[in-house]
């Protein structure tokens, strides 16, 4: 059953078509660009859905991977029986959603229909039980970004392994503003890494429309209805809400928190009240490297400014902060504890670029590309990134029963045993 023609949703007054036909007038001039590389190439690997069923009892629910849409979305990783793929299963109880609630689920089905890009984490198998929504994607084995940090590298991570993170948003991101799209939210959260070693960047339902009646908007001013919590992230032109509004560009300021984020395990500004943190970013204070004190340190609050450790060889060491899960393996296989070490001139380069006051003086996706800081990006392998990733490792089968059955007839929440931590974060 089609999504558009489920029943549950039939007491929202809501036009599916006339959504449908907006998208797909306003982007078919960008889907013919370079068509080879942007609409044609898809998920390599494990990573391809595109041949499952789109039937409930073909996947046997393993386990819950976390929560998502304003906790009314179940998330659990899934074995599809008939080929025994690992995928995640995000389950959304249409009853229980409203009318505005719906509106966006149906604009991120609609936009994955639209999207084609092996560096963007698209729905392709979506459909309804019952009441019950089924949005199907790869499975992210190394979770978000964010998990990760919080995980294994609380001290931050090696350039290179945040280089080869970036260059996959950015490859994303290069798409999306093409097609006429900002994201605004881009965020570690957002930023998954499947088994194979691809990077997905995801938060599709952030995504908002420069196209008007055809034309290319150079600027919007449109409020997103965002949680708090991404305020960080946040460009200043899109919290001032001024007459000059804001463009693509603002995805490249956000990109600019990841990387210090990434660098130092810690998210610029999450400290400060909100009104401060708004307050710092009109001033043009921002954000740098743990190795340049970013304010007064009287102005930081709670943000400690410390030393991450990082390195930027391929290989020869991780961050410090994963030191400390790796006290149990063997001496030879152990990476090398790495002295404290300035960052280098070109992450530092890349960050200043992106925080730029002034959204026109930030280079654009594609500039950003050829940056001397993805350089080492071409020169290695997906496996030599993945090597850095040591000692995460991806998420495997559990060994225990199912936590829930296939939904029957009657809509209702399966029950889902006590779980820990989410592994893969799906925070607004």
């Amino acid at each position: 059953m089609s999504f558009l023609d489920c029943s549950c949703i039939s007491h929202a007054q809501v036009q599916p078509m006339d959504i449908e036909e907006r998208y797909e007038d306003t982007s078919h001039q960008f889907l013919s660009f370079d068509g080879s590389e942007y609409t044609l190439q898809g998920p390599a690997g494990g990573d391809d859905i595109t041949g499952l069923s789109p039937e409930p009892a073909h996947y046997q629910l393993l386990s819950e991977l976390g929560k998502g849409f304003n906790n009314l979305s179940q998330v659990s990783m899934a074995r599809h029986i008939p080929t025994g793929q690992l995928v995640a299963v995000k389950k959304t109880n249409l009853d229980e959603c409203t009318e505005e609630e719906l509106l966006q689920l149906m604009n991120e089905v609609l936009l994955s229909r639209l999207f084609r890009h092996p560096n963007l984490l698209t729905s392709r198998l979506v459909f309804c039980s019952s009441c019950q929504l089924w949005v199907l994607t790869p499975l992210m084995a190394y979770g978000s970004a964010d998990a990760l940090l919080r995980t294994y590298f609380p001290d931050g991570m090696s350039e290179s392994l945040i280089a080869y993170l970036l260059y996959g948003v950015l490859k994303a991101l290069e798409y999306l503003h093409r097609m006429g799209y900002v994201h605004r939210a881009v965020k570690a959260s957002h930023i998954l890494l499947s088994e194979e070693g691809r990077v997905y960047l995801s938060g599709l339902h952030s995504i908002y429309s420069m196209m008007r009646d055809g034309k290319r908007m150079r600027a919007v001013f449109d409020m997103p209805h965002h949680s708090p919590a991404l305020l960080p992230w946040l460009s200043p032109e899109l919290l001032r809400q001024d007459l000059h509004g804001y463009g693509l560009k603002s995805d490249i300021y956000s990109l600019g928190i990841v990387a210090c984020e990434l660098v130092s395990g810690r998210v610029p500004f999450q400290d400060m009240p909100p009104t401060q943190m708004l307050l710092q970013k009109l001033r043009g204070s921002h954000c740098c490297l743990l190795d340049v004190a970013p304010f007064p340190l009287g102005e930081l609050g709670g943000l400690k400014v410390s030393r991450s450790g990082v390195d930027s060889g391929i290989g020869e060491s991780v961050a410090t902060g994963s030191l400390s899960h790796s006290a149990t393996a063997p001496a030879t296989d152990r990476p090398q504890s790495p002295g404290p070490k300035n960052h280098s001139a070109t992450l530092h380069n890349l960050v200043q670029l992106c925080l730029q006051q002034q959204p026109e003086r930030r280079p654009s996706a594609s500039e950003l590309l050829s940056h001397a800081f993805f350089k080492q990006v071409k020169r290695h392998t997906r496996d030599s990134f993945l090597s850095l990733m040591y000692p995460a490792v991806p998420l495997t089968s559990p060994e225990d029963q199912p936590v829930s059955s296939p939904p029957g007839p009657l809509c209702y929440t399966s029950a889902v045993a006590d779980s820990t931590d989410a592994v893969w974060d799906f925070s607004d």
